[in-house]
């Protein structure tokens, strides 16, 4: 298959969160449109297996939210490839799914900020520079509809996906006319994490099939985060994409 579609031939795509869920299918799918997926993830031995079922993938073990390793990691990159075009950042953590606030502890909430914010911002600040000299450079930060709507049990999850469409916004005006920033907003997408959260039974019986309670699949949250890096998504600039099957467009009025 090639990436002639989305103008992805050729492209180095750096994705943080990259040994399984998004990521892992983020990474798969750059390499079916033509592009070098370039695979970071904390868990060393997790994401070079990943990596070594994508031909020409590159794997890097670093954490996102230290900065030495995440520096480290976006030099690794530059010296094996030579560039990084498009960067999309899925490393994230639900946290205390389904605590209510007052019993949420300051360190959960500190991990989950610290992860799924501080996580984002690092490698975005440290592969600006290649971004910025990519002919086509592209940011997609992966966020949640939870950064627009709430659920019980998740406020730290929705402050910090919230942080991170806004991080979307400020960045792109900063680099605007150079790289293109986004942040993406999908409903539950069936990944090992929500799996977790939810149990196998909200995926396996009725869940994907039910009209009411629809579930993304990780790969075609993929295609939509691939469009946006490309080239063909020209225009698409500092704001936040929610895919979720239109049930945020509903009215809680009975009709």
């Amino acid at each position: 298959m090639t990436g002639r579609g989305l103008g992805l031939d050729g492209a180095v795509v750096l994705v943080t969160g990259a040994a399984s869920g998004i990521g892992a299918a983020v990474a798969a799918a750059a390499a079916g449109h033509g592009a070098t997926p370039v695979l970071v993830d904390r868990d060393g031995g997790a994401v070079a297996a990943a990596a070594a079922r994508i031909d020409g993938a590159l794997a890097l073990e670093a954490d996102v939210t230290d900065e030495d390793a995440v520096r480290e990691a976006i030099r690794a990159a530059l010296a094996a490839t030579g560039r990084i075009d498009a960067l999309v950042t899925c490393a994230g953590v639900s946290g205390p799914f389904g605590t209510p606030l007052e019993a949420t502890s300051l360190a959960d909430w500190r991990h989950v900020l610290e992860v799924n914010v501080t996580g984002t911002f690092l490698p975005l600040k440290h592969a600006m520079p290649a971004l910025r000299a990519s002919a086509h450079g592209a940011a997609v930060l992966l966020a949640s509809d939870s950064a627009h709507v709430a659920a019980p049990g998740m406020v730290p999850y929705g402050v910090s996906k919230a942080a991170v469409v806004q991080l979307a916004r400020a960045v792109s005006v900063e680099v605007a006319g150079a790289v293109r920033v986004t942040a993406l907003c999908p409903s539950i997408v069936d990944t090992p994490m929500s799996r977790r959260d939810l149990g196998d039974a909200a995926f396996d019986g009725a869940g994907l099939g039910d009209p009411t309670a629809p579930v993304h699949r990780a790969e075609d949250v993929a295609e939509h985060v691939l469009f946006l890096a490309s080239p063909r998504a020209v225009g698409i600039h500092g704001t936040a994409i929610t895919a979720d099957f239109g049930f945020g467009a509903r009215s809680s009025l009975p009709a």
